[in-house]
């Protein structure tokens, strides 16, 4: 075997494992309430850092809450809540912002994904925006490499002034994703895709 045979076998094998990778990868919901080493969540953001952007802008941050700091997004939720159901007063309040801020606790570990336009004038905000969650893509298939779990959250209230504010976001950010992050305490769910061939136009000369 030549060397251009071993290196096309290379080739291959990393196509493999990449495009596996793509199709194995799934939202896991229910997770484990066991730590995430800290050097693995530090692999996953390197992973994400190296998503495209145009005029290689790099326009993302993350905040990542464990512990005691998962709280922060406890008090967004709540916070959210609060604004949106102004009626409310008392011990119905209450445990309305009580169940809101246990939402923070589904994961041992959640990442909190900004876009953060760069300070360049030939940045397009619609192109910061999509590089920010290309770089959330690129984090979800890190973790799945390395056996972990993981959901994009987003939902309303992750829009929501008042969670932009508990995040301290200047007016130009916003936030992505909530990466609910650990290791799965479920099976995968069995993977449903419509063919590609039904959404694919060829334009040929």
């Amino acid at each position: 075997m030549t060397t251009t045979d071993l290196g096309e076998l290379h080739i291959k094998a990393n196509a493999v494992g990449v495009l596996d990778a793509i199709r194995g990868r799934r939202s896991i919901g229910r997770l484990k309430p066991d730590a995430v080493e800290r050097e693995i969540i530090e692999a996953l953001l390197e992973a994400a850092s190296w998503a495209p952007s145009h005029h290689n802008t790099q326009p993302w941050r993350f905040v990542v809450m464990t512990g005691e700091g998962r709280s922060l997004l406890g008090e967004g939720y709540a916070r959210v809540t609060a604004a949106n159901v102004p009626e409310l007063e008392g011990e119905e309040l209450e445990e309305r912002l009580r169940k809101e801020r246990v939402k923070a606790n589904r994961a041992p570990v959640v990442i909190a994904a900004i876009c953060s336009p760069a300070d360049d004038p030939r940045a397009v905000r619609e192109e910061e925006l999509a590089a920010a969650q290309v770089a959330v893509q690129n984090l979800l298939l890190a973790a799945h490499a390395y056996g972990l779990g993981a959901i994009w959250r987003s939902g309303a209230p992750m829009f929501h002034p008042r969670m932009k504010e508990t995040f301290e976001l200047r007016e130009d950010e916003e936030l992505v994703a909530f990466i609910y992050l650990g290791y799965p305490d479920m099976t995968a769910p069995e993977p449903k895709r419509t063919p590609v061939t039904d959404k694919t136009i060829w334009v040929q000369g």
